[in-house]
């Protein structure tokens, strides 16, 4: 199998790097943790990468909104670099505020042509602040939904933990909804149990942050962007799990098989 090489893109404030690589390269791949100012002298050097990751953290403090000055260089310095990154049969990974970064940089969900439209200021997506209004972390069962993402080939149920404050996807038309999940962009959505199965509207603390028909996570029409607001990189390994004795876990983590799928692309 070939070894792809992965480029984990962190920016000040950005703090989930490290697990993030060590995910990558547990399931084979070279992962390289890279400094955006590095790639801002030097754009081209996202070619020698077959994954683009964007991890998770607080990238710029989140001081004008979660993931905002971090997109506005995706699609500003770096976006003639990241079309031809994002026309190229390669894959892109962006994981809570990483998830934040590639919607806010128009990444997600409608790739290359999103990120033009974002240069123009036309978004009509976005993640915002969740319903409680505070920053909430918990582990939360999701679901995916028929969609044709790459990184969530043969997952139907896994459980992750969630930590954000601004994790609630909101739309200008919920009519886009019907044309998301026809066109197999809808990824993840967060799960409930008994009764609530299968709502739109799940309540808190099965849907954490309110979001839009409890989506946790978006993909382009290839299926090669994926962006989730929930971190696989801390379920890696069973015992990561709070209740791993009580559930007899053993083994890998759920989340790994993310990361696994990604660099299994390029066998």
């Amino acid at each position: 199998m070939a070894t792809p090489r992965v480029c984990v893109l962190r920016a000040p404030g950005t703090n989930c790097d490290p697990e993030t690589a060590f995910a990558f390269e547990a399931c084979g791949a070279k992962a390289d943790r890279v400094h955006l100012m590095r790639v801002l002298e030097k754009p081209e050097c996202l070619v020698d990468y077959q994954i683009l990751c964007v991890p998770g953290g607080f990238s710029y403090g989140d001081d004008v909104g979660a993931g905002v000055i971090f997109a506005s260089q995706l699609h500003g310095a770096l976006g003639d670099a990241l079309k031809q990154f994002l026309s190229a049969d390669k894959l892109t990974l962006g994981i809570c505020n990483g998830f934040q970064v590639l919607l806010k940089a128009g990444v997600l969900p409608d790739g290359g042509a999103g990120l033009a439209a974002a240069q123009e200021g036309d978004r009509n997506t976005t993640l915002t602040w969740n319903d409680n209004g505070r920053y909430t972390s918990l582990w939360v069962k999701l679901k995916t939904q028929g969609s044709k993402s790459v990184f969530l080939r043969g997952i139907d149920e896994l459980e992750l933990p969630i930590a954000h404050a601004e994790g609630r996807i909101a739309v200008q038309d919920k009519a886009i909804l019907a044309k998301w999940r026809e066109q197999g962009q809808v990824a993840l959505c967060y799960h409930g149990d008994g009764a609530t199965a299968g709502s739109d509207h799940l309540p808190y603390p099965q849907n954490p942050n309110g979001s839009f028909a409890n989506i946790a996570g978006l993909c382009d029409l290839t299926g090669r962007v994926l962006g989730l607001m929930p971190h696989p990189e801390r379920f890696i390994h069973a015992t990561q799990h709070p209740n791993w004795t009580r559930l007899k876990l053993r083994g890998e983590g759920a989340g790994l098989q993310i990361f696994r799928n990604a660099v299994e692309y390029f066998a």
